[in-house]
């Protein structure tokens, strides 16, 4: 039987989801899981760290972290400055099988998020603004995806990494108005999902806005 070190196994996964072979990434995971643990098997336990953390650091109710980073555009955008429902989604990299699917279909929910929902949309990888730029030209796409070199606002997020801690993750946050966060999306393989749990998050904030805005205090207090 043919086995790999740990280090060469997170290696080979990362050629073929960034090489685009296999597309499907629970495909990719699983090989990961054979590989790695065929491997540690004789080697023995890998070390803490190589397990991802699944906590969140960004929880429901906390205020996300501010941030101002350039889009594909040129463009400074900045989180605090943006006074309406925000979803921000983290993704591990541009023009990869997974976060084009994703992109996508953001893309084709994005003028149904502003009209509906009065809300925005961001997208955020690591990557430069020359990245952004043929990423979001490529797709034609009509929101902005922001280039967050060295992964600050990443980890300011405390966004955790994903398959066995091989990738970046890809995670999404409702925020309200006000930069509350209101929903955590944690969801590698399925990057189509994403767009519909934001939505859903995005119809229950605005139901409970609707109700605020209709009692006695809410009129009040404008909320």
């Amino acid at each position: 039987m043919f086995l790999l070190s740990p280090i060469n196994a997170h290696k080979l996964i990362i050629f073929l989801e960034f090489n685009h072979y296999p597309s499907n990434m629970k495909f990719t995971t699983t090989i990961a899981a054979l590989l790695i643990g065929s491997a540690s098997a004789f080697t023995g336990s890998a070390p803490a760290a190589r397990s991802s953390s699944t906590a969140l650091n960004l929880a429901v109710g906390e205020t996300a972290p501010d941030f101002a980073l350039v889009d594909q555009n040129g463009k400074t955008v900045k989180r605090s400055q943006i006074k309406k429902p925000l979803v921000v989604y983290f993704y591990p990299a541009d023009a990869t099988p997974g976060c084009t699917v994703q992109a996508q279909s953001f893309n084709e929910q994005v003028k149904d998020i502003r009209k509906t929902f009065g809300a925005e949309l961001v997208g955020i990888s690591g990557q430069d603004v020359e990245s952004k730029q043929a990423f979001a030209s490529e797709l034609g796409l009509d929101f902005s995806i922001l280039a967050d070199e060295g992964d600050a606002v990443r980890k300011a997020f405390g966004v955790p990494r994903a398959a066995f801690g091989l990738f970046p993750g890809r995670v999404t946050y409702v925020l309200d108005k006000d930069g509350a966060c209101q929903t955590v999306y944690d969801e590698l393989a399925d990057a189509a999902s994403h767009v519909e749990v934001a939505k859903e998050s995005l119809s229950e904030l605005k139901g409970a806005s609707k109700k605020g805005a209709s009692s006695p205090l809410g009129a009040i207090f404008g909320r």
